[in-house]
């Protein structure tokens, strides 16, 4: 379980990025949880020409839009186009409790790379005609969210909506950390949360929802923590004691679920989690990502209760979410163990130590944080989803 300590930021990361969860020790015997990151010189080789997505697969990344750091700056314009998803990181608020969402491009002191506003607006047109979907990304490690109050919901739609008005986006992510979703005390069922920020964070996706229509992108990137963990824990417990964010993106996963196009689970930075075989599973490996991915295609108990059980998503809705590099985050996974998770979830071949409940061909795809490690990496991991994918 997480502790109460100060997030540590990664090395290599100055700014704004994923929260590093402390442990899981205070609920469950695990390992203590560390960020290392390496650091070494950007590489900034353009990547190779690519078609357009493959229906049904869908390359995610995040790029780096309004802070830098040690992967250096990539501008909009110059994403190649396998990435289908977007992600701008990141969106934050004016304080963790005003649902007053802000977005601005990094500033040139610290970008001296960064574009124009217009040249920026361009570029999203641009990717927008090639059939690409460019998203605003809610949170990451500095942007605390916790919409407590109705008033706080209706700034949040608001603001929100103002950002997306104001550069001609297609929807939004979701990448809430650290303590923005906690469940109080004797909220216990997933499918009727009663938790202030929970109920506002759904009421206030379905109001965004609602204005822009069918065609609005909605994705989200939670740690294991809050998802994969559920299945052994969910909030303070029946008893009290227990970390209250335990399993806390649950009910909004599942209040979501009809209008949610893609969930790309953290398989990152994460101490190890129990899987439906009852057994703990380490990041890094293909087993854990088979594992965890395995957990969102089956369903599973909640918190061991067999009488309340997460439904499954359907395999389009699911992407599993790996650093670039090993510099992007810890639990990077080799490309070679990333085709093995592949083969074993849309195929069952090289299944290793965990089998599946299935196979799913439809597997929605890749996410990885972030484009601009992988640029750094000179294009590994996207040239693997192409490679794999055969595009």
């Amino acid at each position: 379980m997480r502790t109460g300590s100060p997030r540590t930021a990664r090395p290599g990361r100055t700014r704004r990025r994923r929260a590093l969860p402390a442990a899981l020790a205070a609920i469950a015997a695990t390992a203590a949880l560390t960020a290392l990151a390496g650091t070494g010189p950007a590489h900034a080789a353009p990547a190779p020409a690519r078609p357009a997505a493959a229906a049904g697969h869908t390359l995610v990344g995040y790029l780096h839009t309004s802070f830098a750091n040690g992967s250096g700056y990539t501008r909009l314009a110059d994403v190649p186009d396998s990435w289908d998803i977007i992600d701008l990181a990141f969106g934050e608020p004016t304080s963790p409790t005003s649902g007053d969402i802000r977005f601005s491009l990094c500033p040139q002191s610290e970008c001296p790379g960064v574009e124009s506003e217009d040249d920026f607006k361009a570029a999203i047109k641009a990717k927008q005609a090639a059939g690409k979907k460019v998203l605003i990304s809610i949170g990451g490690q500095n942007g605390q969210v916790q919409l407590t109050t109705a008033a706080a919901r209706d700034t949040f739609v608001k603001s929100v909506g103002d950002i997306i008005d104001r550069y001609g986006l297609d929807g939004l992510d979701i990448d809430f950390e650290g303590h923005s979703l906690s469940l109080d005390d004797g909220d216990t069922d997933f499918t009727k949360p009663t938790t202030p920020s929970v109920v506002n964070l759904i009421a206030a996706v379905k109001s965004l929802k609602a204005k822009y229509g069918d065609a609005f992108t909605l994705t989200m990137a939670p740690e294991t923590f809050f998802v994969q963990l559920g299945h052994q824990f969910y909030g303070s417990g029946p008893w009290g004691g227990q970390d209250p964010r335990a399993g806390a993106y649950l009910p909004v996963i599942h209040a979501l679920r009809d209008d949610l196009t893609l969930l790309h689970v953290q398989d990152y930075n994460s101490g190890p989690i129990m899987g439906l075989d009852e057994q703990y599973h380490t990041m890094g490996s293909a087993d854990f990502h088979i594992a965890m991915t395995d957990m969102l295609l089956s369903g599973f108990p909640v918190a061991g209760d067999k009488d309340k059980v997460f439904p499954p998503l359907k395999p389009s809705q699911v992407a599993i979410g790996l650093p670039a590099s090993p510099n992007a985050g810890n639990g990077h996974t080799s490309t070679g163990d990333v085709t093995k998770a592949l083969n074993c979830l849309t195929k069952n071949t090289d299944c290793g130590g965990y089998t599946p409940h299935g196979a799913w061909p439809d597997l929605g795809g890749l996410m990885t944080w972030s484009i601009n490690w992988d640029r750094f990496n000179n294009w590994e991991f996207q040239k693997n989803f192409d490679a794999y994918f055969g595009r």
